[in-house]
């Protein structure tokens, strides 16, 4: 890496004491303010924390920026100025000079750049925080896509995260019990770990194609296996258009590709239980008779029986509007604070009003709901700050932070697809395919 494992701590504890300062001052600064005035004081110091933290992780390539961007897709877990300020660390960052990535692939496959492939292009087509990936051609003539993580990538993993960690604490952002931000942080971590180890990548990528070789409309390339190893993944080429483009082409088009997105993550979730967590737009391409290619196998989630059985009888009791059962479900799930404290039922109601619509779900909607025009993120903002006062009985859950991350992900994919079509005939398939009486996997 560019920088030493000290010049990292270095920056990173400057970081954390920084926030420490601004923390402290803004505390006794507004220590006899009303009300009012200290939760703006502190929307101002998140404001600031969150620019603060995107900047520095910015600049540090590795597991560090990749913490940033984990940490701003979970909008459950972080206040929203920071996880609005941390999403700029989801852009491309800039590439490594070549001749490190030169080495690293000839140190992991033990042989000559120029022997193991026929044409390796110098300039890779996507860079991010943990490695890049370039276009080539085997020996055989096949055309190749090779993922190369950056050298070294993986030794500041724990030390990155500790420090993350401690500048958030400090700032007051992670406003909950020691055993949850435990509970969330190895979240984070395992996640972290598995997309540094490309032959758990590889394996997903061999489990998933397998699950979905069936599956007309989703494509998964091929892993080649002889150019492959922990820190170089060697692909089969599969090629499509990036999301922008697919949003110009017909509806009917869009209503496949949709129709496409949704089965690729209900139908791991329900049918393998596990699933791609990382909807992220850059790691699908689409073609114009509706398929989906998906990349990217690094961030896999899996789930128990018990678990699977959870999140079919929550979305069983959110489509039909039950709320009292609703509240025990999120229980269960980990998000309602176990406490005798009374949340009325129209705040439930006003939230399943807001989360069903672009499910087509009666009473909140009906028909094909218009993605392109969705007001739901907005809805969502409104309904935080109108009920304020519940929001303490309730509380970030492991159990269903990657879900909210894939949910939310896929969402926005469709938002900026700008489908109108109506889920509904969807979700009522999988929950008929998985009444409690028939046979589960």
């Amino acid at each position: 890496m560019a920088k030493s494992s000290g010049k990292r701590f270095i920056k990173l504890a400057g970081m954390t004491a920084s926030i420490a300062g601004k923390a402290a001052k803004n505390s006794l600064k507004h220590l006899s303010s009303d009300e009012e005035k200290r939760l703006q004081a502190r929307s101002e110091l998140l404001q600031d924390v969150g620019i603060q933290i995107a900047d520095t992780l910015g600049e540090m390539k590795g597991a560090v920026m990749k913490v940033g961007q984990i940490a701003s897709q979970y909008k459950d877990v972080f206040p929203a100025e920071v996880a609005t300020a941390l999403e700029k660390l989801q852009k491309d960052a800039p590439p490594m000079p070549f001749l490190q990535i030169k080495s690293q692939v000839e140190r992991e496959l033990g042989a000559p750049l120029d022997e193991l492939f026929l044409d390796f292009e110098e300039i890779p087509f996507a860079a991010a925080s943990i490695g890049q990936v370039h276009r080539a051609t085997l020996p055989s003539n096949q055309n190749v896509v090779v993922k190369v993580q950056y050298p070294d990538v993986d030794k500041n993993c724990d030390s990155d995260l500790k420090q993350v960690r401690m500048a958030l604490k400090i700032a007051g952002v992670l406003n909950m019990s020691r055993d949850l931000q435990e509970q969330l942080f190895l979240e984070i971590r395992q996640s972290l770990e598995d997309e540094l180890d490309y032959i758990k990548e590889a394996q997903n990528i061999r489990v998933f194609g397998a699950f979905h070789s069936r599956d007309e409309g989703i494509i998964i390339p091929r892993v080649i296996s002889s150019h492959s190893s922990r820190r170089v993944l060697t692909l089969t080429e599969e090629r499509g258009e990036s999301l922008a483009i697919a949003a110009t082409w017909d509806n009917d088009i869009k209503q496949k590709i949709a129709r496409h997105l949704f089965h690729f993550t209900a139908g791991q979730l329900f049918g393998l239980y596990r699933v791609h967590c990382d909807p992220h737009p850059g790691n699908f391409a689409f073609k114009e008779d509706g398929s989906v290619i998906a990349y990217d196998f690094g961030g896999i989630k899996n789930y128990s029986d018990r678990e699977i059985q959870l999140f079919l009888r929550f979305v069983r009791h959110a489509v039909s509007f039950d709320v009292t059962a609703l509240e025990q479900d999120l229980r269960a799930l980990g998000i309602r604070r176990e406490d005798d404290s009374h949340v009325p039922a129209e705040f439930y109601k006003a939230w399943l009003d807001i989360g069903m619509k672009p499910l087509s779900i009666p009473p909140a909607f009906e028909g094909e709901f218009d993605f392109a025009k969705s007001q739901v993120h907005h809805d969502v903002i409104r309904q935080m700050r109108s009920a304020l006062k519940y929001f303490n009985q309730f509380q970030p859950s492991p159990m269903t932070m990657m879900m909210d991350r894939t949910v939310s992900g896929q969402y926005w994919n469709l938002v900026n697809l700008g489908v109108k079509i109506d889920l509904s005939p969807l979700v009522y398939e999988y929950l008929n395919r998985n009444e409690p009486n028939r046979d589960q996997r």
